[in-house]
């Protein structure tokens, strides 16, 4: 007798076993039995025949091998947790609006209710028509598979329920291993499977585990559940599919790649034939409507796939968000722990994006730099005083990642490199803002003159590490004059060398701490460089960052750091994490109240003027040395927010001279004739549904709030107040 007879004439008797309880075949004893079951159990070929054994009284030898086949069976783990099914990450607003979702695996989890009946009946009709009769094994199906692959026929013989344990470990597994043992056609992995499947039919009902297996199961083309499916090849949703339909994903299951009906029609028409023949062989489909449905091509139309900030309404934002949630405790101690997390998705976050800030940013810059206007770009952040919560990114660069389509970019110009930023740019006379704040931090008061001419030389600044820096020759820009001032005349007509002598005054190394205390850091990550030109901003920022900084003062002195999350809410538990804000204080509360009235200075007949909101606001405009870029920086004790104007090839080697943006031409860009009316537009719309506060009075300390500057052009010496 072959070894192949021998395995078939074991199968036959398994089947009669099975069908007619204790039927016999003639011609065999208790010897071939249990030569039969031993070599069959050293082959390892049948993984569903163990779990038969364990319900088939047998005697003597085969008695005692399955005895211990059972007692290794029940020995094996048992019980398998069935997690929320990963999904798509969603992103809404800071009201809870969504404006986009982040997907490994797309997924949208739905009730069996919320499916067609018409799918369960596919899938049930040509994956397991017992379905609702078995107890999770079915032992026909798996018999009859094990005999054919004993006989070098390999098929699969599983239930509903294994392929749902199979797709349950594939889900959970965290290494590639795990998904290779998940997948791995070994003895191993389908005993574990079956003794899983048992435990699952005892916690959960058939529906449950219907229901759980089409939202788990790949239906191919980056489609994970029937939901997905049906909106990814039929543009439609799974409540909404017709049998023809049903069937075509009921197919998918077996082999997604083969059977997809976007590339490969023929095979997938004709596997979906074959399961509305196996509907009407189950009654669940009359045969006329299955010939129907057959006549028909397979109707797809398709829906591209989602989930990326790339379709993201707002996908500057999405990337930002998404960069921080890979940072943050709030989904994991670890980084690969919050990478599985981002990866497995099932949550909502709701951003603190508020949606007339962003809408009212983005339009205000569309319109004066258009994104088709080549090399030039115009970057804005808004962040909350306070609480650090991001209100807003635009940018005129649309979304995109082919370098040489003009007006696109991978890349956030409002953000730091480190959060998908570039490494910044020269962010010019905002940083005066911070030189007042060293100033006030040390006493002095607006009274504080010197005499600052168009140009001169300052020497004797020495840096943190205490050398000296060589003389530094300063000049004042066309937008400043020349002659006497004090912190509230130089701050209002932005004078370069007012500012040079103010620094030396306060220190160099003092002036660049308090810039770092009110949040002020490079873009690139690096440190930044404590020169003689600090005060004039010859440090590379981003928007984010400045407008942060600027915030730092709206706060009164609070530094907070820049969150774009409030809340993260699970999507299967309802459970719900704030994100709390991380804030200290950085400066005094007078320094930075006295802060605020001096950066009201340029809105009245200053570098500024023209620029108010009709509410109380405080700002300063930035030019850089060259016109390379030009900013605006300012606030409501509400809102902050930042504006940068440049050239995406540099704009050292490409400055804001004699250009043409927006179809308006500039001989200078100044901080004030571009970036300054995007900043008031956006603000406006920004700040349209808020309160408007006032900011704390001037402190006494620091003298007269109105005091003129000093009159004399020729007086050398400075005084303080």
């Amino acid at each position: 007798m072959t070894e192949s007879s021998r395995i078939g004439r074991f199968g036959d008797r398994a089947r009669a076993l099975v069908e007619g309880g204790t039927a016999k075949l003639e011609g065999d004893d208790g010897k071939d039995r249990r030569e039969a079951i031993l070599r069959l159990s050293g082959l390892g070929l049948i993984a569903g025949l163990l779990s038969a054994i364990l319900v088939i009284p047998l005697v003597g030898g085969a008695g005692i091998v399955a005895r211990d086949a059972a007692a290794g069976f029940m020995s094996l783990p048992n019980h398998l947790d069935v997690p929320y099914p990963s999904s798509r990450v969603l992103l809404t607003d800071d009201s809870g609006e969504p404006f986009g979702e982040v997907a490994q695996r797309e997924r949208d989890v739905v009730d069996l209710d919320e499916m067609s009946p018409w799918m369960g009946a596919a899938l049930m009709a040509v994956e397991d028509d017992r379905f609702y009769e078995h107890n999770g094994l079915d032992l026909r199906g798996v018999l009859r598979a094990a005999i054919r692959t004993a006989q070098g026929n390999t098929q699969g013989g599983s239930t509903i329920t294994q392929q749902y344990v199979k797709n349950l470990l594939i889900e959970t597994a965290e290494t590639e291993e795990d998904v290779d043992q998940a997948s791995a056609r070994t003895i191993t992995r389908k005993l574990t499977e079956l003794r899983y499947a048992i435990d699952i039919e005892d916690r959960y009902t058939k529906d449950e585990i219907l229901q759980g297996y089409l939202n788990l199961a790949y239906f191919g083309s980056g489609a994970h559940g029937v939901e997905i499916a049906a909106k990814r090849y039929f543009s439609t949703s799974a409540a909404e599919l017709d049998p023809g339909q049903a069937a075509t994903l009921a197919g998918l299951v077996r082999a997604p790649s083969y059977y997809d009906p976007i590339n490969n029609p023929d095979e997938a028409r004709e596997r979906r034939d074959l399961v509305l023949d196996r509907m009407v062989a189950t009654g669940q489909l009359d045969s006329e409507e299955a010939a129907a449905h057959k006549e028909k091509g397979l109707g797809v139309d398709t829906t591209p796939r989602a989930g990326s900030c790339a379709e993201s309404e707002y996908p500057f934002f999405c990337d930002y968000t998404m960069r921080w949630l890979a940072e943050s405790d709030l989904l994991g101690d670890t980084k690969a722990e919050r990478e599985q997390r981002i990866s497995r998705g099932g949550f909502t976050v709701q951003t603190s994006l508020l949606r007339d800030a962003q809408d009212a940013a983005q339009e205000a810059i569309d319109r004066r730099v258009p994104h088709q206007d080549s090399t030039k770009f115009s970057a804005q952040a808004m962040i909350e005083p306070g609480s650090g919560r991001v209100r807003a990114l635009a940018q005129n660069l649309r979304y995109g990642f082919d370098d040489e389509e003009v007006g696109t970019t991978s890349i956030n110009l409002s953000v730091d490199q480190a959060d998908g930023g570039s490494s910044g740019f020269q962010a010019g006379s905002t940083f005066k803002a911070f030189t007042l704040a060293a100033a006030l931090e040390k006493g002095l008061g607006y009274g504080t003159s010197f005499n600052s001419p168009k140009s001169m030389s300052i020497g004797g600044m020495a840096n943190c590490e205490g050398g000296t820096m060589s003389s530094w020759n300063v000049r004042n820009a066309g937008e400043s004059d020349e002659g006497g001032h004090n912190m509230l005349s130089g701050t209002k007509g932005s004078v370069n060398t007012y500012f040079a002598q103010l620094q030396r005054r306060v220190g160099l190394c003092e002036t660049s701490e308090t810039a770092e205390a009110v949040g002020i850091h490079r873009a690139d990550g690096g440190d930044l460089g404590v020169w003689s030109s600090f005060t004039l901003g010859d440090q590379e920022v981003s928007p984010l960052n400045v407008a942060n900084a600027y915030a730092t003062f709206a706060a009164r002195g609070t530094r907070c750091d820049p969150r774009p999350v409030r809340a993260i809410r699970e999507d299967g538990t309802g459970e719900r994490v704030t994100a709390d804000s991380h804030c200290e204080r950085a400066v005094k509360k007078q320094t930075a109240d006295g802060v605020n009235h001096l950066l009201q200075q340029p809105f009245k007949g200053g570098t500024a003027n023209g620029l108010d909101l009709g509410r109380p606001v405080a700002g300063k405009t930035g030019t850089t040395d060259g016109a390379a870029y030009a900013w605006f920086a300012g606030y409501t004790p509400n809102l902050s927010s930042a504006v940068v104007v440049g050239d995406v090839r540099g704009g050292e080697a490409n400055p804001l001279q004699g250009v043409t943006i927006g179809g308006r031409y500039y001989g200078i860009v100044y901080g004030g004739s571009l970036p300054g009316p995007i900043w008031q537009e956006s603000m406006r719309g920004g700040t349209a549904g808020l309160e408007a506060e006032d900011f704390a009075g001037s402190p006494g300390s620091f003298g007269d709030p109105n005091a003129d500057p000093p009159k004399s052009k020729d007086d050398e010496s400075d005084t303080e107040a």
